[in-house]
């Protein structure tokens, strides 16, 4: 595929990542002028809650990869049942949510600093965690477009779902004078919305090609679901959680440190978050590939989309170190008389962070492509390995010996290109095209297949 179907195909996921991102920093900017300790009680919920609510929704949004598949083979067959499946399993996903709550309503116990900080925690996770339902339907019909390479309405519609969070949140935070409870439901009404629209489009859209749907396929395609995508779902939670305890750690190295770590992590996310858009991108790609049978476009449409992914956020990265000071200073506020000292640390850790970005992307949208390829289970034991067993190892290691902000966020660096290193090799290998063995021109009605992904024969091209 041209570079510029590429664009075309990943533009809308790389803004629908960053409009996520813009509609985060909206909701904290609203909760910081209703409160302080609003501010405060929302990153510990919010990470809790994704740490729940990301297993069950990457499940669901490995949909998008076997839909991929599908359309790729011209089965919309087996589209739609791809499709049934993952509403059934997003329904049972809000099922096994549930019990979650109460848990993590305990483990915020554990670790709010008072009272008050912990009922304004319980409040946010509580009503994200119970509404995730809303989490998972969106997902499964934004999966459905997306694995057909449809990913403009996708973004259309989280635009506008975003839109309507970010207006209900005045409303719900101050009129009604909901506080962090208005935020949370402002999210879970935007995401309800989303999946509504979403799903009537899909539907509509299934109606019109006529086809029935087997119930046999529904069945089996809900197996393939959680083959493929329990693992997914456990390298989100893994990748989340190394993320959070990463973070706990550096909060003790001091005040200042803490300050400059949160404004650099920050701008990291602004520029991090269009290449999950390119990950997501990469894995409809090879999957469509797989679908045709061909894995010599599977190889070049992953090559390019990498290449395109890591030149963006590296030009990206370029334009914040030149431009650290104007950046900073939004910041630099809450440094007081050590504003200075704040921005010597700030441009250090924006350098430190301009290093990893290559490699992160770079390892994200491998990732995405060995996703593609229904290698999930290297994925999750790879992020399993590197992160528990060398990086964090590493972290408390470093504020063991060496407790500062560079020092720590250095480990980040080391951690990044060995995971960056190990997805190439396993990409370069190609393990995953163990069972293609080269034979797509033989019987038309021959069906290979990659790590258990039905591959039709691609003899009708």
């Amino acid at each position: 595929m041209p570079y510029a179907e590429i664009v075309r195909l990943v533009w809308p996921l790389a803004l629908g990542m960053v409009n996520n991102a813009v509609m985060q920093f909206v909701d904290r900017a609203y909760l910081a002028h209703s409160s302080l300790a609003a501010l405060e009680a929302v990153l510990p919920a919010g990470m809790l809650m994704w740490i729940f609510a990301g297993f069950f929704q990457s499940v669901v949004g490995y949909s998008s990869v076997l839909v991929g598949v599908g359309h790729g083979a011209s089965d919309h067959e087996q589209c739609r049942d791809i499709y049934r499946a993952a509403k059934f399993v997003a329904f049972a996903s809000a099922l096994l949510s549930l019990p979650l709550v109460p848990l993590g309503r305990h483990l915020l116990a554990l670790a709010a600093p008072g009272p008050q900080a912990l009922a304004l925690e319980r409040d946010y996770f509580t009503i994200t965690m119970a509404g995730a339902f809303a989490v998972y339907l969106q997902m499964a019909a934004a999966s459905y477009f997306t694995g057909r390479g449809r990913t403009r309405p996708v973004f259309w519609v989280n635009l506008a779902g975003n839109a309507l969070n970010i207006v209900l949140d005045p409303v719900l935070i101050f009129v009604c004078g909901w506080g962090i409870a208005g935020a949370a439901a402002a999210t879970v009404a935007s995401m309800f919305a989303q999946a509504v629209a979403l799903g009537f489009a899909a539907e509509r859209e299934m109606r019109r090609e006529g086809d029935p749907t087997s119930f046999a396929g529904v069945r089996r395609q809900v197996g393939r679901m959680l083959r493929f995508g329990v693992p997914s779902g456990a390298y989100t939670v893994l990748n989340i959680l190394s993320f959070t305890i990463f973070v706990f750690v550096t909060g003790g190295v001091g005040e200042l440190e803490l300050a400059a770590s949160n404004a650099c992590f920050t701008v990291n996310y602004l520029l991090f978050a269009p290449m999950e858009g390119f990950s997501i991108g990469a894995s409809t790609l090879v999957a469509q590939a797989i679908g045709r049978g061909d894995l010599a476009a599977a190889r070049a449409d992953a090559r390019r989309t990498i290449l395109l992914g890591v030149g963006l956020v590296a030009a990206l990265s370029l334009v914040v170190v030149v431009c650290s000071g104007p950046i900073l200073s939004i910041f630099a506020s809450q440094a007081g008389e050590r504003t200075e000292e704040f921005m010597r640390l700030g441009f250090v850790l924006l350098l430190i962070m301009a290093a990893w970005q290559v490699f992160d992307a770079a390892d994200v949208i491998v990732s995405g492509a060995l996703k593609g390829a229904g290698d999930t289970h290297f994925v999750m034991t790879w992020m399993l390995v590197t992160a528990f067993l060398f990086w964090l190892p590493l972290v408390f290691a470093v504020r063991h010996w060496h407790n500062t902000m560079p020092a720590l966020w250095g480990t980040m660096v080391v951690y990044v290109v060995v995971i960056c290193i190990g997805s190439f090799i396993r990409w370069r290998r190609g393990s995953w095209t163990l069972r293609f063995k080269g034979r797509f021109d033989t019987v038309p009605a021959r069906v290979d297949s990659v790590h258990g992904l039905q591959i039709p024969n691609s003899s009708h091209r």
